[in-house]
């Protein structure tokens, strides 16, 4: 959420920076500066009267000693209107604070001024490549395909348990689901991140804590008896562990990941795009959450490109990096850049990750702060990214390494699957 403080001192400057995200705001910035003003309006209008009332009140007792009852009741009479007009004051207050608030949920994060013009996700802009495009014969399948033949992935059975998108992993198919989870976890280690287990649902408060709702497009699942949401991604539970908390200066960064179940609706995916493992309801991903200060969160962002570049690379798949322009910009980002691997049967390039920094929206939600050496407490920068998320990688792997022999398994997966190709 945007400061208040920056907006109405900043007004031009947020009109300009979110109609790169083709957010027209001049109409609710507006209505924010009016209704703060009235809400300033109302709290100063109570403050004078409540230090009236106490004039006042001291007043009374002094006119009562005197034996000036009259005047004293004159008094008391003066004082019960006042309250009645503060209990109005504080009606008009609470409402435009209400409205305040719920119109900042509507506004979205500030877009960094490195972002790229643009509408949608053809002009976004590559800034990196890397490994090599295999030659696949011409009668190579797509994963959806190979699962069938090696038996790696039942999707019919998925339907029939749950729904689409919701796929049964079988044999080898299990066995590289948890090999790949194994090594992300054991990399993310090794890069400094602090392993988490974090629940597979959250509740209101989280979910509006990290940005999820109020949803609008309604793509959570809601377990409607106990209020709860099933996570679409590890970031919200692990973010929300800092929510309502003060850290102290020489505790950042907080780099942690977490391996997690994600679910998401999907609502208006159709198309041969969703196929396979394209985009499912249900997947698996290790994500990587951190929280820093405000001049040290751009370089912690180029640090976590930097390594899932490192993830990819070793898993020997063709990758670019992505920075995405303002129109297919998240809601919550500042500047973000998406992972994509070739997958060669489908002559396709796959989003595997998405590295954002949200610098301190999401921490003016939480109220994620720190407290300065010289104990003053400031707003947190937040930053996430998939490190990485499974099915795309498994879809590129699978694809990617067909042979007339099997399915070759990358050398950095062989101490985790036990097996150097699937036959």
């Amino acid at each position: 959420m945007l400061n208040i403080k920056f907006i109405t001192e900043n007004r031009d400057e947020v009109v300009r920076r979110l109609a790169k995200k083709h957010f027209d705001a001049g109409e609710i910035i507006a209505k924010i500066i009016e209704l703060d003003a009235a809400r300033r309006a109302s709290q100063s209008a109570l403050e004078a009267n409540l230090t009236e009332l106490n004039r006042i009140s001291k007043e009374i007792g002094a006119l009562m000693k005197a034996g000036k009852k009259e005047e004293a009741e004159a008094a008391r009479t003066k004082v019960a209107k006042m309250k009645d007009a503060n209990r109005e004051l504080e009606t008009a207050k609470t409402r435009s604070e209400s409205d305040l608030h719920e119109l900042l949920t509507l506004v979205p994060n500030l877009p960094h001024e490195s972002v790229p013009e643009g509408r949608n996700a053809e002009d976004n802009v590559c800034e990196k490549t890397g490994g090599c495009i295999p030659e696949l014969p011409a009668d190579a399948l797509p994963h959806w395909d190979l699962a069938k033949k090696y038996g790696l992935i039942d999707f019919e059975t998925g339907v029939k348990i749950a729904g689409a998108g919701f796929p049964v992993y079988r044999g080898y198919g299990a066995r590289l689901q948890r090999a790949l989870v194994s090594f992300f976890l054991d990399s993310a280690r090794e890069a400094g991140y602090l392993e988490i287990e974090p629940p597979y649902v959250v509740n209101a408060d989280s979910g509006y804590g990290t940005g999820q709702l109020p949803d609008k497009e309604g793509q959570m699942y809601h377990v409607s008896a106990e209020n709860l949401y099933l996570i679409p991604t590890a970031e919200v539970p692990v973010t929300n562990i800092y929510r309502d908390v003060i850290l102290n200066e020489s505790d950042l960064p907080m780099k942690s990941a977490a391996f997690s179940a994600c679910f998401r609706r999907e609502a208006g995916s159709y198309g041969k795009d969703v196929r396979g493992l394209n985009r499912l309801h249900q997947f698996s991903k290790v994500e990587i959450v951190c929280i820093d200060k405000p001049e040290h969160s751009y370089r912690m962002l180029g640090e976590m490109v930097d390594y899932v570049r490192t993830l990819v690379e070793k898993l020997e798949l063709p990758w670019r990096i992505l920075r995405l322009c303002g129109g297919d910009m998240s809601f919550l980002s500042a500047l973000t850049f998406d992972f994509e691997v070739f997958s060669a049967a489908q002559k396709r390039w796959l989003e595997v990750s998405s590295i954002s920094n949200f610098e301190s929206y999401q921490a003016n939600r939480l109220k994620c702060r720190y407290r300065t050496e010289d104990r003053k407490t400031q707003l947190c920068h937040t930053l996430n990214g998939s490190a990485l998320a499974l099915p795309r990688i498994v879809a590129a792997l699978l694809e990617n390494n067909q042979t007339p022999d099997g399915i070759r398994i990358p050398c950095a997966l062989h101490p985790y699957t036990g097996f150097e190709i699937i036959k």
